[in-house]
């Protein structure tokens, strides 16, 4: 470990800038854990007065828990995400490792190392992010009666060493996933490997997403087969079978964005005969690269869409019939606000954080678009068609998740599949998804094309 850490220091000053999405991530996760963990930490350090006195809702032990586990899984989901890019930025250095004889295990400790060092770098001001966002949360629940008026944020340790030790360990099972592609092959083979995601979508990966799908169909058909009095059991039941459905989507996001961008790219060469000709190749044929960039979107819509679209249609069956439930009452809808809010944060860091690398990483590919007479006018226009077919793309899968999953809530709450759908609330989230997207494309493509066409071409990536 003497001789990796210095090495992986290195390569971080080296290349900042490949490590800047996965730094976001990891710092996001402290501060999401910290702030939980203090929840945590509040309720139990409290006397038993207050401990044990009377709340609104599930308690503050049970909000952290439940909150605490979507933030550890949806943090997994992200920093896996951000992590891809960071090797694959630096994939050629790993190769030529591998070519002077280091081994893959010496490998996995250099990602191992270099996740370490950047979780302690962000350390700090995650704790300090966390914790002002524990006694702002903590406030929030007892304006609300959710929390006993005397409870109090400790000023122990303990919660910020927890989460991040929590983070650490997110980082490092991330590690394990994502070196597999450099570790894998031959260093031969490594070293001539395309990084550009121009590869075929393996059997198990396609018969892991059919699974995937199958599970959260039949959390799905377990949340319409309750009965209407099992509103509450039936939401969770429907945001698990959601997230489900949307990690199978994750894996087959190849076939879905080749086959999407299929139907779509022909009214787009139609419309737009150069640019569009040419932004619809990209997309079919680097359709791992697409995906990478629809994925998050539909993380985004599809989550957004189902709760939205979920709590609306029980307050609409609630309001019917006159009776309230913990799907409807004003705290748990409050809950599920902050809820959505934790997973958009964290949807919203994953798309800037891929649009940017995958944008950033194509200059060699510009460059030589510029060398045979594109102009950086073209390329911009190719762009922004790309940009509006990801966007399209990604919100035409989270749309179908959030349908399929809000169908399946309706049909136990109302005995009909066609739910109550907030028209101006779902509008504001499509709008988002564009807003993130298509300025996240264009303003790093605006730096991706300039620059000298021969150093472009013949230089490494930043």
């Amino acid at each position: 470990m003497g001789t990796v850490l210095p090495l992986a220091v290195g390569q971080i000053r080296r290349r900042p800038a490949s490590f800047v999405g996965l730094a976001v991530a990891l710092l996001l996760a402290v501060a999401t854990l910290t702030l939980f963990g203090s929840l945590v930490a509040a309720q139990a350090a409290a006397p038993p007065a207050v401990s044990r006195a009377p709340v609104d809702g599930p308690g503050v032990m049970l909000i952290a828990g439940a909150f605490g586990e979507i933030a550890v899984l949806v943090a997994l989901f992200v920093v896996v995400n951000a992590l891809g890019f960071t090797v694959r930025q630096q994939f050629r250095d790993l190769a030529l490792l591998r070519t002077v004889a280091a081994t893959p295990r010496q490998v996995r400790r250099l990602l191992r190392a270099q996740v370490t060092a950047t979780v302690l770098l962000v350390a700090a001001p995650g704790w300090a992010v966390g914790a002002l966002a524990a006694r702002g949360f903590l406030s929030a629940l007892q304006r609300r009666g959710m929390a006993a008026p005397g409870l109090r944020i400790p000023g122990a340790p303990v919660a910020m060493a927890v989460a991040l030790g929590i983070a650490l360990l997110v980082g490092l099972a991330a590690t394990a996933l994502g070196a597999r592609r450099i570790t894998r092959p031959t260093p031969a083979a490594a070293l001539t490997a395309d990084t550009a995601g121009q590869r075929r979508t393996g059997v198990l990966r396609l018969l892991a997403g059919v699974a995937v799908l199958g599970g959260g169909a039949l959390l799905l058909r377990l949340a319409a087969t309750r009965a209407p009095g099992e509103v509450d059991k039936a939401g969770q039941a429907t945001m698990l079978g959601a997230l489900v459905l949307l990690v199978g989507l994750a894996l087959l996001g190849p076939l879905a964005a080749r086959v999407l961008a299929t139907a779509l790219g022909a009214p787009v060469r139609v419309l737009a005969p150069r640019v569009g000709w040419l932004a619809d190749a990209n997309l079919r044929g680097y359709a791992a690269r697409s995906s990478s960039a629809v994925v998050p979107v539909a993380l985004l819509v599809g989550l957004s869409g189902t709760m939205l679209i979920m709590t609306s249609t029980a307050e609409r069956a609630a309001g019917a019939a006159g009776i309230a439930t913990g799907v409807t009452r004003a705290t748990d809808v409050w809950l599920r606000g902050a809820e959505l809010g934790m997973l958009v944060c964290f949807a919203a860091v994953s798309t800037v954080n891929t649009l940017v690398a995958l944008t950033a990483d194509r200059r060699r590919e510009f460059a030589l678009l510029r060398l045979v007479g594109a102009t950086r006018r073209q390329l911009l226009r190719m762009l922004a068609v790309e940009a509006v077919l990801t966007t399209v793309v990604g919100v035409l899968l989270g749309s179908a998740v959030a349908a399929t999953a809000a169908g399946a809530f309706a049909r136990s709450v109302t005995g009909s599949v066609v739910p109550a759908v907030p028209v101006a609330a779902c509008a504001w989230v499509l709008a988002g998804a564009a807003a993130l997207t298509v300025p996240g494309i264009l303003g790093t493509g605006l730096r991706a094309v300039g620059g000298r066409v021969p150093e472009a071409v013949g230089g490494e990536r930043e």
